[in-house]
């Protein structure tokens, strides 16, 4: 019994919460402590692992620490945290530019609209990731996007989905998480040039133009 009251105050509190006007994109980056993020949006940091790995074929060079662990992630020098986490927010019509890391990174929805990865991979081939909380409409919570593939991120168009129904007057942002293995370093981040892109991707001409800065 005491549980199912609590739960209900926590509902009830979020309920209100959700229909004051400030739980806005304003609202989470406050809350949140997020800063501008170079590629577009807000982010901050929330994890970073304390254990070290190493490239096996940097151990002669830098040595194995104590603790450290061997890894084989093609492109990575020198030790890397295993994991680093950070919350990533996007409103109104910004967007995340194409860029690309050196490891995996798993995006995880949390709430507001729903928000679309698009992904350019090695082969040339383009897919997309819609993250979000209506499985109905094909929607998913988390999604992976491998090392090396370029990818940018933007809202959805004319969202229609909210988590919670007090929220559908506020489609005007997505909060999401972001969880980089082995860890991110801006070492790992390379933001893409339009023309090298449009170049490699002809056919995704259009959409590269929309979600790219230079």
């Amino acid at each position: 019994m005491l549980a199912k009251l609590v739960l209900l105050a926590n509902c009830t509190r979020y309920s209100r919460l959700c229909m004051k006007k400030s739980v806005d994109a304003k609202y989470w980056i406050g809350k949140l402590g997020l800063e501008v993020h170079p590629e577009g949006g807000y982010f901050r940091q929330t994890y970073k692992s304390e254990l070290t790995i190493v490239p096996e074929a940097s151990e002669r060079a830098h040595g194995v620490a104590k603790g450290a662990a061997r890894m084989r992630q093609p492109g990575l020098h020198g030790a890397r945290s295993a994991s680093t986490g950070i919350y990533f927010l996007l409103e109104g019509e910004d967007f995340s530019a194409f860029h690309r890391l050196r490891s995996d990174e798993m995006w995880h929805f949390y709430m507001g609209s729903p928000l679309v990865v698009h992904v350019l991979d090695a082969a040339g081939e383009y897919s997309s990731i819609l993250l979000g909380g209506d499985a109905e409409a094909g929607q998913v919570f988390q999604a992976v996007v491998r090392a090396g593939c370029w990818f940018a991120a933007e809202l959805a168009q004319n969202p229609h989905f909210s988590q919670n129904p007090l929220e559908m007057n506020h489609p005007t942002y997505a909060l999401v998480g972001c969880t980089v293995a082995p860890g991110f370093e801006f070492d790992d981040f390379e933001m893409a040039r339009r023309e090298e892109l449009e170049a490699k991707y002809p056919g995704q001409k259009e959409m590269i133009q929309k979600l790219t800065r230079r």
